[in-house]
């Protein structure tokens, strides 16, 4: 009987495994369609777009500079003014005319480009490496002009196949005996509608690397002695985090928290020497490529993670002490529109569209509530998980909480003057993608909420449920960037 229940049980991992891999090559090919329909340049991304041919070239900025010459031939090229245009009489694309028409357009298109000062650069380098590299990759391979161009947003594909993975792997661990956690997480990632995952853009890689952190962190906590292995992968992972996005500081310092209260209780029972070679490890993936970086950003843009010179192009200063209370965030209205501009667009990203934001208010306002009731009803419906599975939840919740906590402060501190965005009529931070490294740990507290919602339906109508919130997932956001796809600009249209 043993080895019958053992053979079952193979039977089912491999099932579910092979579940996992479809999932993970169905977000491949919805990446691949959406990100073909999106052209390139949307609202920043030409600034992350310098900095990868920049990278690809070993060429690491030193201050904020212009763009290069290489990206500029890209941006006057293949550049769509469909993003920030009012009107629909766009002219068709360069590559479509003749060049004595598009001469004149194409040199005014260069003067403009040309005096684009790239605020960027004092980004992590993490992902402009990686992409770098692909891009050289791409020209090796023979690729050229507008396909090179797109490899980059098909690389994409790769980055959210593996976060489908890295989705199975935390739900398996907090609640292995669960099936429906362990499909519906890796599920929402697989259809997820957030709009970085169609474009150039530093906040890519910040799910994968925190997810796999957030993996390491709860085995972490899970074990009685973690081995050296694990030490080294967390702690890899969590440099990893902070070289793809500064905006990944707050999900560092609750780990932080997190690893010394474990190391803590383990010098409590009196294991000194696993403590301190546990905390070596650690210290030295981690710690020393961040302050690697640290250190590059403190001699050449003047601070230790390069953020101060952002604020001082924009225009940002930080506000007296005694006016930061008189914040609208502290009202009902201003808690409300903070905390559902950065749901909605944790979800679908706050692109725009002929400047208008590609989103519906309904659906908008189901992400918001439906993140708000399920995150909460999490905490409650793991009390009998036991006790493990409970600290993985309260983890994961002080993570999202934490992300939200942080970007509530900045939009406290600081005047935003005439910056249109944080602006002093509007000063909020409502960008869900500055938290997306939380995606995991957020998604996994939403799934959880919703099992214990239906709790009573059984897996067949939690299942069907779940097949119901996918479709109306993929349905709504076609419905939405549908006019995204007759985009002259597009690769389909190449």
């Amino acid at each position: 009987m043993d080895s019958l229940k053992r053979c079952w049980t193979a039977a089912a991992a491999s099932k579910e495994r092979w579940c996992i891999l479809i999932l993970s090559a169905l977000a491949a090919v919805h990446v691949f369609v959406f990100s073909a329909a999106f052209p390139f340049f949307n609202v920043d991304e030409m600034y992350h777009f310098d900095l990868v041919v920049k990278y690809s070239r070993l060429d690491f900025p030193r201050k904020p500079e212009y763009v290069s010459e290489e990206s500029l031939r890209y941006l006057v090229v293949y550049s769509t003014w469909e993003y920030t245009r009012t009107n629909d009489t766009l002219s068709a694309p360069p590559w479509k005319q003749p060049m004595s028409v598009m001469a004149p357009i194409l040199i005014s298109r260069e003067i403009r480009w040309r005096s684009l000062l790239n605020y960027e650069a004092t980004q992590p380098p993490l992902y402009y490496l990686f992409a770098g590299a692909c891009w050289r990759l791409g020209e090796a391979l023979g690729f050229h002009d507008g396909f090179l161009l797109y490899l980059l947003h098909f690389l994409n594909m790769l980055v959210v196949g593996a976060l489908v993975w890295a989705g199975w792997f935390a739900a398996r661990l907090v609640f292995p005996g669960n099936l429906f956690v362990r499909i519906a997480l890796p599920a929402l990632l697989a259809f997820l509608p957030n709009r970085i995952f169609y474009s150039v853009n530093n906040d890519l890689l910040s799910p994968l690397c925190f997810g796999l952190a957030f993996v390491g962190l709860v085995k972490f906590l899970r074990d009685d002695l973690p081995s050296k292995r694990l030490a080294a992968a967390t702690g890899l992972a969590l440099a990893a985090t902070f070289l793809s996005k500064s905006s990944n500081l707050p999900l560092l310092a609750v780990s932080v928290v997190v690893i010394a209260l474990k190391i803590w209780m383990l010098f409590k029972k009196e294991n000194v020497r696993a403590s301190f070679t546990l905390l070596a490890l650690l210290f030295l993936c981690s710690a020393l490529p961040m302050a690697a970086w640290i250190v590059w950003c403190k001699i050449n843009f003047g601070d230790f993670i390069g953020t101060s010179d952002i604020a001082h192009q924009l225009g940002w200063t930080v506000r007296p002490f005694s006016e930061w209370w008189h914040h609208p965030i502290f009202t009902p209205r201003g808690l409300w529109f903070f905390l559902s501009g950065n749901l909605q667009t944790l979800w679908q990203d706050e692109m725009l569209w002929y400047y208008q934001p590609l989103f519906l208010r309904p659906v908008n306002l189901f992400y918001s509530l439906a993140s708000i009731v399920f995150i909460v009803a999490a905490l409650p419906c793991c009390k009998k998980a036991g006790l493990f599975p409970r600290r993985a939840v309260l983890f994961a919740f002080v993570l999202v909480v934490a992300g939200f906590a942080f970007y509530a402060y900045l939009s406290i501190i600081y005047d935003f003057h005439n910056c249109f965005y944080p602006s002093r009529e509007s000063p909020y931070f409502v960008s869900g993608r500055l938290i997306l490294g939380a995606l995991v740990p957020f998604l996994l507290l939403f799934v959880i909420g919703l099992d214990g919602a239906l709790n009573k339906l059984g897996n067949a109508g939690k299942f069907f449920v779940l097949a119901m919130l996918l479709l109306f997932m993929l349905g709504t956001e076609i419905a939405t960037d549908w006019p995204v796809f007759f985009s002259q600009y597009n690769w389909y249209d190449m």
